[in-house]
């Protein structure tokens, strides 16, 4: 085979390779029921002055961080609801999510001290999915800016492999999905307040690997929502708001 043949095979392999199995996958029903997203945001749309007046803000400063190839608009409804409902309420800044990279934490980290400019105090993190990952390794990164993460469906307890996400995740990002380009210890619950929040109908990520272990978090809360719902979803918005309540 020819050297740059070789190389492609090579690259391809590394991002593709099936790797070991997880024991157990979200069931195909459920992860088709993400397909319900237009329905959900057209129920927040309409739900959304009423979602408002339900947060309990305090004025305090939320960084919200998307989750894999997600964009900051598509947390946009949630930021909204959330500026309306007395938080103040930010995007990372950094566009859409095209998995880590070695300079994530400290972008993260240029992002919430250009926030403690504006607003002085620790930032409360909310993070979606791969989002999530991201706020609880900030959070071990410098817990004195960080009052409480908060994460969505995220996969930071048992093994990996256990979504229907992390092919995609290695083929975007070109890491492997037990190996990031920065220190991370999934189950090693942040210095923080932590809150997850979990569904069983997730359909993407395994209930339990966002439900996490005692030890590995503060407190979980069960939504019923789907995946993509965790951001859409009136069950999910109005969920973050509980457990922004909590961190209080």
């Amino acid at each position: 085979m020819p050297p740059y043949a070789q190389a492609v095979s090579s690259f391809w392999k590394d991002r593709l390779a099936p790797g070991p199995r997880a024991a157990t996958l979200p069931p195909l029903q459920q992860l088709l029921g993400n397909l319900s997203v237009p329905f959900d945001l057209a129920r927040t749309r309409a739900q959304a002055e009423q979602l408002a007046s339900q947060m309990r803000g305090d004025g305090r400063s939320v960084l919200l961080i998307p989750g894999l190839m997600a964009s900051e608009q598509r947390m946009g409804w949630l930021r909204q609801i959330l500026s309306a409902g007395d938080y103040s309420a930010h995007d990372w800044g950094m566009g859409r999510n095209f998995g880590p990279r070695p300079d994530s934490l400290s972008r993260i980290d240029a992002r919430v001290d250009a926030i403690r400019r504006e607003q002085d105090g620790p930032v409360t993190l909310v993070g979606w999915s791969l989002g999530g990952l991201y706020a609880r390794e900030y959070a071990k990164f410098a817990p004195h800016k960080v009052a409480g993460v908060v994460t969505m469906g995220t996969p930071f307890s048992g093994d990996p492999r256990a979504n229907h996400a992390w092919r995609l995740y290695q083929l975007v990002s070109g890491f492997p999905v037990d190996r990031p380009p920065f220190p991370c210890t999934r189950e090693e619950k942040p210095p923080v307040p932590t809150v997850a929040l979990w569904s069983r109908r997730d359909g993407v990520i395994l209930p339990e690997c966002a439900r996490g272990r005692a030890g590995e978090r503060d407190k979980a809360i069960e939504v019923d929502c789907t995946h993509m719902g965790f951001a859409a979803a009136p069950e999910g918005i109005a969920a973050v708001g509980r457990a922004l309540a909590a961190i209080a």
